[in-house]
């Protein structure tokens, strides 16, 4: 599997039932979201501004695209988690089930990042990502086309 491929699995609009284990303050959270997954041409302005801030060619992109959620957690039921970020693929010329994933909007913080992805042979999308005070590891696979799973490890400083 590409990365285009796990992509354009992706899209669309998915329920999300996650479940967060807070090690520090010994807390169980437990979140539903709405998430929105669009694609982006690749002359989308957001996506020339994520290329040019890493110095990649617009041309070595595929498949950019926008993740829009909206949440809820038992922790805080007042606050509602929302937010959009843009997603752009960068695979290795020689190798397309590996390479770089720039977003502007990080997920163990909120500042632009670039993560190292790589697709295993089963099709599960590995994402690595050092932050400047933590660092993540994502994974994400399909069970079946309607179900998509995601396991998520974030490490502090």
């Amino acid at each position: 599997m590409e990365i285009s491929d796990f992509v354009d699995r992706s899209i669309g609009h998915w329920r999300s039932q996650r479940s967060a284990h807070h090690l520090a303050f010994r807390h169980f959270e437990a979140v539903h979201s709405e998430i929105h997954i669009a694609p982006l041409p690749l002359n989308h302005p957001a996506v020339l501004e994520l290329c040019q801030r890493y110095q990649v060619p617009p041309a070595a992109a595929v498949a950019p695209f926008q993740m829009d959620w909206e949440g809820h957690s038992d922790w805080d039921d007042a606050e509602i988690m929302k937010g959009t970020a843009v997603l752009v693929p960068v695979p290795l010329p020689d190798d397309p089930a590996r390479g770089t994933l720039l977003r502007d909007q990080g997920y163990a913080e909120t500042i632009p990042a670039a993560a190292a992805f790589h697709l295993t042979p089963e099709g599960m999308f590995v994402l690595s990502t050092t932050y400047d005070h933590a660092a993540a590891e994502e994974r994400i696979w399909f069970e079946s086309p309607t179900l998509r799973f995601r396991v998520s490890l974030i490490k502090t400083s």
